[in-house]
């Protein structure tokens, strides 16, 4: 069964597979065991995927929690009707708090007049707000100091209408299984935040785990793995597998709007980066980067057409690209292309286009745009 974007067939669109989102989950949910939470992290309009269908599939599949990374992302998803609990994970600035409070978000403290600002709208608002400390065992970005954490723990339990529900560090290497980064991280964790836990709260839940973290070092799981790329269906390391099967659950296609031959010696696109060395038979896809696809894939990219992968000539251009089919004779206007997926045996991967755009995963996901419209498929084909 589908649902949303546009009736009918549409030009350019981006499929995903909330069964293959509730597998994942199931799986992961199976792998951390019955005692630790699952959190779905849903920032970045769910990597690209669409924030509230993926969380209300990730809750139905076992999730308890979700994980943004703006206040207006955990907004929205109080707006959808979405009740689980929701972690704030980056810096929520102080005049934010109000909102904050009002909307039972969680949200992540690392600075005095954070504490102080939502001190304040939780009093005015009359209500016990939870909320998470993170430390800092390595990253070096957001986070408390160890040595600090004691005290601005005890800022924080100073404050009567917060209480202190979580402790949490983020790694820097977890999606390499060797690297013993991670294991030292850990160990700067534990100390610092089993000392804060002893003396403030001693029921706050800790966490530690990405998907990395979640896959390749089952000792970081915790009481709680926070989990992003994973219920995608997609590697956090492309070069290693995971101890077991993820389904990707995105598929963009689009179709061939114009077919013509070009004769020898003829340019194709902007900047002239592609001539004919002879007649070429080349078909127009009405996608470009003003819908998420990399410029960067400008003579290096490759489609499906007729199940062929067939290369992308010259530059992408902001609506558009030409793709060679030569391969594909009997290609005509209105032939699907698939962008990213699988179209008979054949199947390119977001880690195929990270590897041609030299980026990763993420970032393909992550970029796509609001113009193509998202279709949501509800049951496993």
């Amino acid at each position: 069964m589908l649902s949303g974007g546009q009736g009918g067939k549409t030009v350019t669109c981006i499929e995903v597979d909330l069964a293959a989102v509730r597998q994942n989950v199931a799986r992961l949910r199976e792998w951390v065991g019955p005692t630790v939470q699952v959190m779905a992290v849903v920032k970045a309009n769910a990597y690209g995927h669409g924030a509230v269908p993926v969380a209300r599939a990730a809750l139905a599949a076992g999730a308890s929690w979700l994980g943004v990374s703006r206040v207006a992302e955990g907004l929205e998803l109080r707006q959808a009707g979405l009740q689980a609990p929701i972690l704030v994970m980056t810096y929520a600035l102080p005049e934010e708090m109000e909102q904050v409070a009002a909307h039972h978000l969680t949200p992540t403290l690392t600075e005095m007049e954070q504490v102080q600002a939502l001190a304040v709208a939780a009093q005015r608002l009359g209500r016990i707000v939870s909320v998470h400390i993170k430390l800092d065992s390595g990253m070096g970005r957001a986070g408390v100091l160890p040595h600090e954490g004691l005290d601005f723990a005890r800022a924080v339990a100073a404050q009567p209408a917060l209480r202190l529900a979580g402790i949490y560090t983020h790694f820097a290497v977890a999606d390499e299984p060797e690297n013993g980064f991670t294991g030292e991280q850990l160990r700067v964790f534990i100390e610092a935040a089993e000392i804060i836990r002893t003396s403030t709260a001693p029921e706050a839940l800790l966490h530690s785990a990405n998907t990395g973290g979640t896959l390749y070092h089952r000792y970081s799981h915790l009481n709680m793995v926070r989990c992003g790329i994973g219920i995608y269906g997609l590697r956090p390391n492309a070069a290693v597998q995971p101890p077991f099967e993820l389904r990707a659950a995105l598929r963009i296609s689009s179709h061939l709007g114009r077919v013509k031959t070009l004769p020898a010696g003829y340019s194709v696109g902007y900047g002239r980066t592609y001539v004919t060395p002879s007649e070429r038979r080349i078909g127009l896809v009405p996608i470009g980067y003003g819908d998420g696809y990399p410029r960067t894939l400008s003579n290096r990219g490759m489609v499906l057409v007729g199940g062929k992968r067939v290369p992308v000539l010259g530059r992408v251009s902001m609506d558009q690209l030409s793709v060679d089919l030569s391969e594909v004779l009997d290609a005509k206007p209105g032939d699907e292309v698939v962008i990213l997926g699988k179209q008979g045996r054949e199947e390119i991967s977001a880690d195929e286009i990270a590897l041609w755009s030299e980026t990763i995963n993420y970032e393909i996901t992550t970029r796509l745009l609001a113009r193509p419209p998202r279709i949501y498929q509800h049951e496993k084909p």
